[in-house]
């Protein structure tokens, strides 16, 4: 006689919701916890009573600029890297051929070694006199003090670190494209512009999608690259809530800014599943 089938889902899914207990919900419910409580300059941290408190601080319009500016940097980053892994991911997928793997592992090397060291080597090259500002001096295109601590150095470093997690989701959408759909557009007598957008762009949108939110969740709460390039001035939401658990010993307030921001990615993530069942 067969197992029943509840029985059998139970034993696969009790490893995952171990996991899931341990590592997702215990660590985030703490993070609730400590928004509900009040601060504790102690060793503590927090202590009772229950307040909403942190959460009014945390929605204080003098927070917007940076806000704003925490979106401005992950859209303009997903954007770029949308701009750069598609023509990549569709050379992969189209016209490769046996360097396939050779270029797909050139993408994933980056990720061998440390993220922080990687941005690092960022801040030298885009410090005063470094290699980006000597280069472009050489066509009088040099900017004094270097480019680091500027705008573009932070979405520079967020496009950089980020582009892999484009490139991979798309590069999958366009392997399992089938390109014969373009030939039989052009036979029908459509531009490739208008095959591009009638014919490619909803084939490949679950990959679109996919890559855009990879890269999206994540550049949203980096606070390592906009520190590290972009200095006090540029600072993100992500720098924010950091300062709040170390330099801020406010833990409440760092805790209700993290769940405003993990709210913002819940909704992003159930726009991408209507999303998803739309294109798919």
């Amino acid at each position: 006689m067969s197992r029943p089938r509840w029985l059998v889902a139970t034993g696969l899914l009790t490893p995952t919701g171990l996991w899931l207990g341990l590592f997702l919900l215990a660590p985030l419910g703490l993070v609730v916890q400590f928004s509900f409580a009040t601060r504790d300059t102690g060793v503590a941290r927090v202590v009772l009573p229950w307040t909403v408190d942190a959460y009014t601080t945390a929605l204080d319009p003098a927070f917007l600029p940076i806000f704003a500016r925490t979106l401005a940097y992950a859209g303009t980053t997903t954007a770029l890297c949308l701009l750069l892994g598609f023509p990549l991911a569709w050379f992969l997928a189209r016209h490769a051929g046996r360097w396939r793997n050779v270029l797909l592992a050139a993408v994933l090397v980056p990720f061998w070694s440390s993220y922080l060291a990687r941005i690092y080597a960022w801040k030298a090259l885009l410090d005063d006199d470094g290699l980006v500002d000597r280069a472009l001096g050489v066509i009088g295109l040099g900017r004094d003090g270097g480019f680091l601590l500027t705008h573009g150095a932070v979405v520079l470093g967020l496009t950089y670190g980020f582009l892999p997690f484009m490139v991979l989701p798309l590069y999958a959408a366009c392997e399992r494209f089938d390109f014969r759909q373009v030939e039989a557009s052009y036979d029908l007598g459509h531009a490739q512009v208008s095959t591009f957008f009638r014919v490619v762009l909803p084939g490949v949108m679950p990959g679109v999608v996919a890559g855009s939110l990879l890269v999206l969740v994540p550049a949203t709460g980096d606070f390592v690259t906009p520190r590290l390039l972009g200095g006090v001035d540029q600072s993100t939401f992500g720098s924010v809530i950091d300062d709040q658990f170390r330099g801020g010993n406010n833990w409440p307030l760092g805790s209700a800014m993290a769940v405003l921001l993990l709210l913002l990615v819940v909704v992003a993530l159930v726009v991408r599943g209507r999303r998803g069942e739309e294109v798919l």
